[in-house]
């Protein structure tokens, strides 16, 4: 049997950091990427190769691949996992801003896949791992140029999907929700930055202490990797794969009421008000 080789994009902390540990564990080579190599001397211990790797410079891109199918000749599996949430009113968000936004979330995750498709068509195998989020299916106030970002990406991977099938190419949603890493941090910041001091100020604060209250469901992303790693092994994996718990719940409820009942529900629950 040859040697599976794995991408990981994203892979300096959080799901990508775990992924490539676990995919270590189980035996497969891989290749950890991220802007910064900086955080990820302990996944070069364990017996990843580390590379630099900007989605979003479509140059790096390129290098990145020829080295991989230059040292392996082959990547067998390719985890887009590299991301980050741009919160903030839309009326305050810069578009320069919501243009990175999607540079890093959906163009960079877009231009990597398509460098990898050829050579997956012609091996006729393959498995393309989205990372998406269940904020990539229900919205929040002061998320919508990420939720954007998320509910684009599900429409390529759902068209993605039936593309490449004939070729023998599975492509895979994750939807997490609520995981310990430096997500939220960041969100705040930007949502900070963007809103704390506009007519958005009280929705901003309100923001706040429902990611701060997240933080008591929160699952390590050890949890979600497993899942990645199991639709990675599994020979008819799902479509997608919603996770944790709490996740499938909040999905669940959505489908059951309407969007005008949902938009209450969230008013009440998270108190959202202007």
């Amino acid at each position: 049997m040859k040697e599976k080789i794995v991408l990981i994009t994203g892979a300096s902390s959080g799901i990508g950091k775990a992924s490539a540990l676990l995919f270590i564990d189980k035996g497969y080579s891989v290749y950890a990427t991220a802007p910064s190599t900086i955080a990820m001397t302990d996944l070069e211990e364990k017996g990843a190769k580390i590379l630099q790797l900007d989605v979003t410079n479509s140059e790096n891109c390129r290098q990145v691949v020829n080295r991989i199918y230059k040292e392996s000749k082959h990547i067998d599996i390719l985890v887009n996992n590299a991301g980050f949430g741009l919160y903030g009113a839309i009326e305050d968000v810069p578009l320069a801003d919501a243009r990175e936004q999607f540079e890093v979330n959906l163009f960079g995750l877009a231009q990597l896949t398509q460098m990898i498709l050829p050579k997956m068509r012609a091996n006729r195998e393959g498995r393309i791992i989205n990372i998406s989020s269940i904020l990539g299916r229900m919205t929040l106030p002061m998320g919508g140029w990420y939720h954007a970002s998320k509910y684009a990406l599900e429409g390529i991977s759902d068209c993605l999907r039936q593309e490449v099938k004939s070729f023998g190419i599975k492509v895979i949603l994750i939807n997490p929700g609520a995981i310990e890493s430096d997500w939220a941090n960041i969100a705040l910041s930007k949502a900070s930055k963007n809103s704390k001091n506009t007519n958005y100020r009280a929705m901003t604060i309100q923001l706040e202490n429902l990611l701060l209250k997240s933080k008591k469901i929160q699952v390590k992303a050890e949890k979600v990797a497993e899942v990645i790693v199991k639709a990675s092994l599994s020979k008819n994996p799902k479509i997608r794969y919603i996770v944790p718990t709490h996740a499938k719940l909040i999905c669940f409820l959505r489908q059951l009421i309407s969007e005008k009942s949902f938009d209450y529900f969230k008013e009440k629950l998270f108190n959202f008000h202007s």
